[in-house]
């Protein structure tokens, strides 16, 4: 097969996406109208006239040299990763670096390595282990680590950090299988805390309920940012989010929302494509703490993506730490309670095209970051 790489339309991309059954929602061309600082493109690999992959590329400009770019792909591209890679990634290549990109970043929807929550759960009981990484008997995958071998020998570089979260998507996340399961399935593989803190909003007459009122999540998510400490998103960004995503299928994103005796103690934002469900965003109030509205929303989302004929919700980014001293460590202690899995992906890769400004980048980058 000699493939060809070439720049399509907005609606012959999403027709492909939508054809694969699933797909990352950073692959749709929709998500290119969210990243509103990045220039973005969709690319298609063509064997022939027949369309066979596609990838949304976000071009990021050089400071002072805005000619240059670095070509990121997220969560993709959405092509055959079984097989030899050089057939797909050097027509890409050849493309981007013609168009002006100094590099290219991927993160291939690559699963290396699966933890069941019994596993992720001995190994947090365990002192001795400190790590996923560290525990023995991980399903590993043989496409992954294909993956990941021919990826280093055709020159790409690893840049998924060990703690698993870097500047672009997360090398390690959390997933709850949904395929052939049932809702009792569902709440039986939930750990008893989940299952009593369910059944405890519903009991305080939690009421989780859609809806399109940006602005109220806003005032949560931000308050949530005070108190956890982290830097929120402006409001401006979930209104583009939500209008950009919804504008390619209205089931894309939903708000959910949840409220006990009229005050909102919680809101959730769930994105779909096809059978694939992610928990994206979440904000909780510090008052009314006791009545479990983040569990109450988590369990709609849930709820819903099953109905919907969802295969997996996904609950994003964790930590690969099990060390009790971590302070990430709560990332998957509250999420190993919902069943599910702990999975590794292969994580993030660059191939330098223009090296000398790869490298004055990389110089950049580190000089941003100390400041």
């Amino acid at each position: 097969m000699s493939l060809t790489v070439e720049p399509i339309g907005s609606e012959e991309h999403l027709a492909h996406v939508q054809a694969q059954g699933s797909g990352s929602f950073l692959q749709t061309p929709a998500w290119g109208r969210v990243k509103t600082e990045w220039r973005s493109e969709s690319l298609g690999w063509f064997d022939g006239r027949k369309l066979v992959g596609t990838a949304l590329v976000l071009h990021r400009p050089v400071p002072r040299l805005e000619r240059f770019t670095l070509a990121y792909v997220p969560d993709g591209p959405q092509i055959e990763w079984t097989g030899s890679l050089a057939q797909w990634l050097d027509p890409l290549a050849a493309y981007l670096r013609s168009r002006g990109a100094f590099a290219i970043r991927l993160g291939p929807p690559v699963r290396t390595r699966t933890w069941s929550a019994a596993q992720v759960k001995q190994g947090l009981a365990d002192p001795g282990v400190t790590s996923l990484t560290d525990l023995a008997g991980a399903e590993t995958s043989p496409v992954g680590m294909a993956v990941n071998g021919q990826l280093r020998a055709a020159g790409w570089l690893p840049q998924s950090p060990e703690h698993g979260f870097g500047a672009g998507q997360p090398q390690f996340t959390y997933e709850i299988p949904l395929a052939g399961r049932t809702e009792d399935d569902l709440l039986s593989g939930m750990n008893q805390q989940w299952r009593r803190n369910i059944r405890r909003a519903a009991k305080a007459g939690v009421e989780v309920t859609v809806s399109e009122d940006l602005v109220v999540f806003h005032e949560l998510y931000v308050h949530t940012a005070e108190r956890d400490r982290f830097t929120p998103r402006p409001l401006r960004y979930f209104e583009t989010m939500y209008a950009a995503l919804r504008s390619e299928a209205p089931e894309r994103i939903r708000l959910y929302v949840a409220h006990h005796e009229g005050v909102l103690v919680a809101a959730t934002i769930m994105v779909q494509v096809g059978a694939q469900a992610w928990y994206s965003y979440g904000a909780s109030s510090t008052a009314k703490r006791e009545v479990r509205g983040s569990n109450a929303c988590q369990w709609a989302m849930i709820r819903d993506a099953l109905a919907d004929g969802c295969e997996v919700y996904n609950l994003r980014g964790i930590t690969p730490t099990l060390d009790a001293d971590d302070p990430h460590v709560g990332l998957i202690q509250f999420k190993v309670g919902t069943g599910g899995h702990a999975v590794q992906y292969v994580g993030e890769w660059d191939l330098p095209l223009r090296p000398a400004i790869y490298r004055a980048f990389g110089r950049y980058m580190r000089w941003r970051g100390r400041g």
